[in-house]
Formats: structure tokens, C-alpha cells, sequence
């Protein structure tokens, strides 16, 4: 596995992020997958505040070698139903939090703190000073943001390029060929900010894997009821299917280049329940989508920006005849 930096930092980070968000006990089954994981080069394990014991069991399985991992976590969610400020991107909630994260991962720092999802009641320069204090205090080394809209995430960089702060490094979001909404505004957002992309998603709940298409319903636990697959979603994986028997390889691994094909920002975010399945998505860094496939993969899940990207691709002619092209100056310079 090749190694990229995160955002515009020097942190060097694994192509595929390994998550851990349903990780419920140490099981020899669990401790074979970050065996795996880490055979192949990945040094990045995800998890979050919300996901019940997986905290626990990431600080658990990495003992001995936690310093070789970039440990991501995240806070927002609640840790108490009851109690309104037990949740939220507020300075009190993110204290508290990372303070019981640092106890569940059994380390003095997180390298990677996300913002879980944001939170529309707390001003985003309290998010960043807060953040900021957290990583001048040794506690975390990097931040990123999770499920945001694009105009939050470039407004509190923007914020804490002129006020001095930490800056967002990495974005966390769904992405795959069936939920390509990050493709209007958020992409192209990362993309111009230099962040990471951690997509989450990409086998779209196992469909684009192909066990709800080609044979019988799965007789273990999924989160996708089988009769809930649309016509439109077993489309898209017969395409993914056909493209995965004409390369050789599995349906998981064709779902899961296609993310990493569409952009370089993008890291997928892999999970599995079984260290046969993990294997099988960790080979999906050896996977090298033709053009012509890619193509047909996309025009299997059509999908348009809508405004304002279509309308201005669309309105070049109104800058007139010249032909100018991007350069080093940056666009149209």
C-alpha cells in the first residue's frame, strides 16, 4: 500500500483507511484484521465517540504498537441523552469527550480528532478555537470534519487561516457510484483546499458488492433489507459485476477503485465483518480501472452537479473567443 500526506500537512497517511465502527470485542477475529490491515501497509484506524465499545476495543488490539497507527476519532454525538450539553461541536462537549476517548484508546493523544457532523447551534469559531487549544495542549495532533456542508468546512478554514489556528486536514463523507452527492459541492471544495477525503459508504451497504444481485439473499446480518434494493441500485451492480468479470477481480474491489479513480483526494474507508472480507477490499489498491470502464460504471449511475457547476461549464463562450487555460497562476492567469 502506497502512502499519501494528509491534506496539507506532513503526516503521512496509508490509500485505505481501516474502519473499526463495528468492532464490538477484541475477538481473534478482530485482532486477524488489524494483523492484515497492517501487513499491507495501512496505518490508519477510524473510529468514533458514538460507536458504542469499538474505542475500547481499537485501544485494546493496538497496545504495543499504537504509535505505528494513525488513530482517528471523533466527537458531536451525544454520550447522554439526557443531558444537552453531552452533545454538540461546543468547547464543553469536545473537552469531555476527548477526554474519555483518550481513556477508552489508552494513549495520550489522538493523531487524527474529526468533528463528527456539524452542529448548527455552535458558532464554528468556537469549534476551531476549541480545537485549536485541544492540539496546542498535545492531546491531538490533526483535525478534520465529518458530514458538513462545504460553505462550514471552507468558512472554518478560512477562519483559522487569518486567526492563526488549526486548520481542518481531512473530510469524511459518504461516497460511492449509488451516492454521488459529493460530487457538487464538497469534492470540489476538497479538492481546491488540498484536504483528505475519507469516503465513507463505498460498497453502498454491501450492494455495490453484489450479494443482493447475484444469488440468494445473505443469511447473515446486513443493513440492507434485501427487498429494499431498488431496481435502479441492482442495475448499477449488474455494471459493477460485469466489469468485475471482465478484470478478474470482485465486485467489492471494481466499487471500491472507482473512489479512488474519480479523485487522487480520495482515501475509502473500509470495513468488513470478517478478515475474508477485509482481505478481499484491501486488494482493491491493485485495481486499475481502465478509462472505458470508469465511463461505464458512470453512465451506469448517471448523475448531473446541477447549479451552479452545469450552468457555468456550460457558459464558457460568455468570457468570449480567447482560449485560456489554467496555469501557474491559478485559473485563467
Amino acid at each position: 500500500m502506497r502512502y499519501r500526506l494528509l491534506g496539507r500537512t506532513g503526516l503521512r497517511v496509508s490509500e485505505l483507511f481501516l474502519g473499526a465502527m463495528t468492532w464490538r470485542e477484541a475477538t481473534p477475529e478482530v485482532r486477524e484484521m488489524i494483523d492484515l490491515y497492517e501487513e499491507a501497509g495501512g496505518n490508519v484506524v477510524d473510529t468514533a465517540s458514538f460507536y458504542g465499545e469499538s474505542e475500547s476495543v481499537v485501544g485494546e488490539v493496538l497496545k504495543g504498537r499504537r504509535d505505528r497507527f494513525v488513530v482517528a476519532t471523533k466527537y458531536t454525538l451525544t454520550r447522554d441523552p439526557g443531558d444537552p450539553n453531552a452533545a454538540g461541536n461546543h468547547r464543553k462537549n469536545l473537552v469531555l469527550t476527548l477526554e474519555q476517548s483518550l481513556r477508552r484508546l489508552r494513549t495520550e493523544y489522538v493523531d487524527l480528532l474529526w468533528v463528527h457532523l456539524w452542529d448548527r447551534h455552535t458558532p464554528i469559531e468556537e469549534t476551531m478555537r476549541a480545537l485549536d487549544d485541544v492540539v496546542r495542549a498535545g492531546k491531538v495532533l490533526y483535525v478534520g470534519i465529518s458530514d458538513a456542508p462545504a460553505w462550514v468546512v471552507s468558512r472554518a478554514n478560512t477562519l483559522a487561516e487569518w486567526r492563526g489556528w488549526t486548520p481542518f486536514a481531512g473530510l469524511q463523507v459518504p461516497y460511492s457510484l449509488l451516492w454521488r452527492d459529493i460530487e457538487r459541492e464538497l469534492l470540489p471544495m476538497a479538492e481546491e483546499s488540498g484536504l483528505t477525503v475519507a469516503a465513507w459508504g463505498t460498497l453502498a451497504h454491501g450492494v455495490l458488492s453484489g450479494k443482493f444481485t447475484s444469488g440468494p439473499a445473505p443469511d447473515v446480518p446486513t443493513r440492507v433489507e434485501p427487498g429494499s434494493v431498488t431496481e435502479r441500485q441492482h442495475a448499477v451492480a449488474r455494471v459493477v459485476l460485469e466489469v468485475a468479470g471482465e478484470l478478474g477481480v470482485t465486485p467489492a474491489q471494481v466499487a471500491i477503485a472507482w473512489t479512488r479513480a474519480r479523485s487522487r483526494a480520495v482515501h475509502p474507508l473500509v470495513g468488513a465483518g470478517t478478515p475474508e472480507q477485509l482481505a478481499d477490499n484491501l486488494a482493491a489498491v491493485d485495481v486499475v480501472l481502465p478509462g472505458e470502464a470508469v465511463e461505464r460504471l458512470d453512465q451506469a449511475a448517471p448523475f448531473t452537479r446541477g447549479f451552479p457547476a452545469d450552468f457555468i461549464a456550460a457558459s464558457a463562450e460568455a468570457f468570449g473567443d480567447l482560449d485560456v487555460r489554467d496555469g501557474p497562476g491559478g485559473p485563467g492567469r
